[in-house]
C-alpha cells in the first residue's frame, strides 16, 4: 500500500510546507504548521471528460436582467453607506476588519438597531461567538440600539448558525466573528485556515441563494492584515478596514475591496459614551481652536480617499541645554519624510537645527503620510526655529523635493475648496499646474517655485 503523504499547513495564512518547521517562512509566526492530509484525485477521474449539461436558465439579455436585487439598502448610518457605495446589496456579503477594542462590534450593532427598528418591519439576526447575549444586550442598551426586530443568538457551531437563519428568515445577517464559528465536519480548531474557509463558503452560499445580506467581523494580524486565508478577502464582496488609535475619539472606515462601489471613499466616525457617531464634517478635529497667530503652527489639507481632510501640523524647535545628539521625535507622520525636510531646511535655507532638539506633531490624532504635508511641515518648523507666526488664515499644499522645489500634488482643486468652506483666506500652492486651479471665492492663491519663496510668503517679518 502506496504511503500517504502528509504537509504542513500554517493556521495563520495558509502557507504549505512539506516538512514541519517551528516558524512559517511567509507569516513570520511561530509554532502554526499544523499536519494535514491532502486529498487527491484518482486517476480515473481526472482523465473523463466533463461533458456539459442543459442548463435550468436559458441565457438572457443584458437588457432584460432586473436591477430590483442589486439595488442598495440604506443602513441608517450616512457615513457606513458613503463607504459601502450606497448601503447594503441583497446577497452580498461584506466583511469588517480591525484590530481589538476600535469598535467594529458597537458600529454593527447600531446597524442592526437602525434596520430592525425602521418603518420598513425587518429583522435582523446578530450571531455572537465572542461574547454573552447578555453582554451584547448591555451594549445595545447603551448605545439605544434595542428593537423587538432584533434576534440575538450566541452561537459557535455553524450548523447552528445556519439553523436559525432557517427558522427566524432575517432580512440581514451579522456574524461576530467569523474566526469564532466552526463545523463539526470540518477538522481543526475554530480560526484555522481550513475553519474560515468552510464557514465562509457556507455563509456565502446562504446569502447568493436567499439574498440575505451577511455583515462579518473578522480579526486582524499583528502586521494589520486579516486573519486567516487569503482566499477568504477573494470569496466576499466587500472588504472593509476599520482604523483608529485607542487614545483618540476618531475611526476611519476604508474600503479595501468593493464590487458595488469605488474604493477610495473614507467614512469618519467619532467614538463617544453613547456609541459610535458618523461625521459627516470631522475638519473640527484636526484644527486647533485657538484664533491667535501662534508660531510653529501651519495648516494644511489632506486627502482620505476622495474626502479633504484639514489637519494642523505643529512643530517645537528647543536648543540644547546639555551636551549629546539633537532628538527627532514626530507623532501622526512620517519619521523618515520629516527628516528628509529637515535636512532641505539645513541644506536649502541655512537653518541651523543640528544642536536643536525638534518635534513636529498632527493636531487630534491624525495620521497622515502623504507628499502633500510636506511644505506645511518645513514652514512650521521653520516659524518655530525663528519664532514668527504664519500668515493668518493660510494653508499650505505641497511636495518638497530635495533640492527645494515645490513639486504639484494630485486634488489641489478639491483640497483648495475645503480650506475655503472653513474660511482660509490665504493658500500656498506649487506653481506648476497653478494655472490649471481655479481661486475659491475669498481666497488669495500664492503660487510658490522653492522653499525659500515659500518662507518669505508664508512668515511675514512683523
Amino acid at each position: 500500500m502506496a504511503k500517504v503523504k502528509t504537509s504542513y499547513q500554517c493556521s495563520e495564512c495558509g502557507w504549505q510546507s512539506s516538512k514541519w518547521l517551528g516558524q512559517c517562512r511567509n507569516c513570520r509566526a511561530w509554532g502554526t504548521l499544523e499536519e494535514t492530509i491532502p486529498t487527491e484525485a484518482t486517476e480515473t477521474s481526472s482523465r473523463n471528460k466533463i461533458s456539459g449539461r442543459t442548463p435550468q436558465r436559458r441565457a438572457q439579455s443584458i437588457n432584460e436582467v432586473d436591477i430590483a436585487d442589486a439595488r442598495f439598502l440604506p443602513t441608517g448610518i450616512g457615513e457606513l453607506d458613503r463607504v459601502l457605495g450606497g448601503g447594503l446589496v441583497a446577497g452580498s456579503v461584506v466583511l469588517l476588519a480591525g484590530e481589538p477594542g476600535v469598535g467594529k462590534s458597537t458600529l454593527l450593532l447600531a446597524v442592526a438597531g437602525k434596520i430592525a427598528s425602521g418603518k420598513s418591519n425587518k429583522s435582523v439576526l446578530y450571531v455572537t461567538g465572542e461574547e454573552s447575549a447578555a453582554q451584547v444586550r448591555l451594549r445595545a442598551e447603551r448605545i439605544g440600539s434595542l428593537a423587538n426586530n432584533l434576534l440575538l443568538a450566541a452561537e459557535t457551531e455553524l450548523e447552528s448558525v445556519l439553523g436559525h437563519i432557517d427558522q427566524c428568515s432575517p432580512s440581514l445577517v451579522i456574524v461576530d466573528s467569523v474566526q469564532t464559528i466552526a463545523s463539526q465536519q470540518v477538522s481543526g480548531q475554530a480560526g484555522n485556515v481550513t475553519q474560515v474557509r468552510a464557514v465562509c463558503s457556507a455563509l456565502i452560499e446562504v446569502a447568493k441563494s436567499r439574498g440575505i445580506p451577511i455583515l462579518l467581523v473578522g480579526h486582524v494580524t499583528k502586521s494589520g492584515g486579516i486573519a486567516g486565508p487569503r482566499v477568504l478577502e477573494h470569496l466576499v464582496d466587500v472588504v472593509t478596514q476599520f482604523e483608529g488609535d485607542r487614545h483618540t475619539r476618531l475611526r476611519l472606515l476604508r474600503a479595501v475591496k468593493n464590487r458595488y462601489g469605488a474604493t477610495d471613499e473614507v467614512g469618519c466616525f467619532e467614538l463617544v459614551e453613547q456609541g459610535i457617531v458618523g461625521l459627516a464634517d470631522p475638519s473640527g478635529l484636526f484644527l486647533s481652536q485657538t484664533s491667535s497667530r501662534v508660531p510653529g503652527t501651519c495648516v494644511t489639507v489632506t486627502l482620505e480617499g476622495r474626502r479633504p481632510m484639514p489637519t494642523e501640523i505643529q512643530a517645537l524647535v528647543s536648543p540644547l541645554v546639555s551636551g549629546g545628539s539633537a532628538r527627532r521625535t514626530t507623532s501622526g507622520l512620517d519619521y523618515s519624510r520629516v527628516a528628509m525636510t529637515l535636512a532641505v531646511l539645513q541644506a536649502r535655507l541655512r537653518l541651523a537645527l543640528s544642536n536643536c532638539d525638534v518635534y513636529v506633531s498632527t493636531v487630534g490624532g491624525a495620521k497622515t503620510s502623504e507628499p502633500a504635508v510636506d511644505l506645511a511641515v518645513a514652514l512650521a518648523i521653520t516659524s518655530a526655529a525663528q519664532t514668527r507666526p504664519p500668515l493668518e488664515k493660510m494653508v499650505a499644499i505641497g511636495e518638497v523635493s530635495l533640492t527645494g522645489e515645490i513639486r504639484a500634488t494630485v486634488g489641489c482643486g478639491r483640497r483648495l475648496s475645503e480650506a475655503a468652506r472653513l474660511g482660509f483666506r490665504h493658500a500656498l500652492i506649487p506653481r506648476l499646474g497653478a494655472d490649471e486651479v481655479s481661486a475659491p471665492k475669498g481666497m488669495t492663491l500664492h503660487p510658490v517655485t522653492n522653499l525659500a519663496e515659500a518662507v518669505m510668503i508664508a512668515l511675514p517679518e512683523e
